[in-house]
C-alpha cells in the first residue's frame, strides 16, 4: 500500500460517525443461509442491536435477500425489527450495487447519507462485494465485524481483510452504537440502554 493510500485511510478513520450521515444496510440474513454460519447467534444479536439503534435514531434502513425463492425470507428475529418502510429487496446479484432496484432505493434516501453501516451475510461474498460497490460509488463504509458472518471463520477473516484493504473501516457493533449515541446523558442512550445490558 502506498503512503498516500495509508494517509487517506487514516483520514477517513478519523471522521466521527454522525447519525445524520448514516444509513444501515442489512444484507441477506435469511432462513436457509443463516444456520451454517460461524457465530450465527452473535451475528443475529448484533444485527438486532444495530436495527434497534437505527429505529431509535431514525436512520434509513435498506434490507436485501439473495434469491429468496430458494434461500427463504429474512429471518423473523431480524424482520420483526425492520422499520415499516424497509421491505426486502430481492436480488440474484451478489453485490447490492449490481441490482437496479437496490440502487434506486438507495438514491431515494434523503441527501447527505454518505456513510453506509453494513451487517449481514456472507462476509466474503455479498457483504464484501456490496462494500466494494459502495466504495466505488463514493460512500464511506463501516462494516460491523461481529454482525457479519461466513460459513467458515477463515472466509469471514479474509472478507474483512479485503474490505479493509479496499478502504472500508472495520468496526464492531458496540463501536458503532456508542459512537453514534455520543454520550450517556441523552434520551436516545436511555432508550438503547436496556438492549445493551441484555
Amino acid at each position: 500500500m502506498k503512503t498516500t493510500d495509508i494517509s487517506a485511510t487514516a483520514d477517513v478513520a478519523r471522521l466521527p460517525l454522525r447519525r445524520e450521515n448514516c444509513a444501515l444496510l442489512v444484507i441477506d440474513i435469511q432462513q436457509k443461509l443463516l444456520p451454517p454460519i460461524h457465530g450465527s447467534e452473535q451475528l443475529v444479536r448484533n444485527a438486532q442491536l444495530l436495527l434497534r439503534l437505527a429505529n431509535i435514531l431514525e436512520l434509513p434502513v435498506l434490507v436485501t435477500t439473495q434469491y429468496s425463492k430458494g434461500l427463504g425470507p429474512t429471518v423473523p428475529e431480524i424482520a420483526s425489527l425492520l422499520p415499516a418502510h424497509a421491505h426486502a429487496i430481492d436480488k440474484v446479484e451478489f453485490g447490492c450495487f449490481g441490482n437496479n432496484q437496490f440502487c434506486t432505493a438507495l438514491k431515494s434516501i434523503p441527501a447527505g447519507r454518505s456513510t453506509l453501516l453494513l451487517c449481514g451475510l456472507e462476509t466474503h461474498i455479498c457483504v464484501m462485494q456490496s462494500a466494494l460497490g459502495a466504495l466505488e460509488n463514493g460512500y464511506l463504509v463501516h462494516v460491523s465485524s461481529d454482525a457479519v458472518g461466513s460459513r467458515s471463520e477463515w472466509n469471514w477473516k479474509i472478507g474483512l481483510e479485503r474490505m479493509q484493504a479496499a478502504g472500508a473501516l472495520i468496526s464492531s457493533t458496540e463501536m458503532m452504537i456508542y459512537e453514534l449515541l455520543g454520550g450517556s446523558g441523552t434520551d436516545t442512550f436511555k432508550q438503547m440502554l436496556p438492549y445493551l445490558k441484555s
